[in-house]
């Protein structure tokens, strides 16, 4: 079955499912900045545009191209910000 989430006000939205590899979610974002929180590893790609991310325990923000991937740690924050509407899959692990 699918999942549809919506966070920031409608800004991030997102449709959820889960297959043989575990939970994934296909997502949406309008420009802004955004902070999430973590409780799994999730693995991020980005499918349209560009994420600038702060990772935990960084302090410098990182450039995200299209197809490319980051790696969120397990129960962690992290910082997004997009100039565009942006697109994304991430999968939890």
């Amino acid at each position: 079955m699918f999942t549809v989430n919506e966070y920031f006000d409608g800004k991030v939205k997102s449709l959820g499912f889960s297959n043989k590899d575990g939970a994934v979610t296909i997502g949406i974002m309008a420009k802004g900045e955004y902070e999430f929180g973590t409780s799994s590893v999730e693995y991020m790609t980005v499918t349209s545009g560009v994420m600038n991310v702060l990772l935990p325990g960084e302090t410098e923000w990182k450039s995200v191209s299209e197809f490319e991937t980051f790696v969120v740690p397990k129960d962690s924050k992290f910082k997004v910000q997009v100039d565009d509407q942006t697109s994304y899959r991430c999968e939890y692990r």
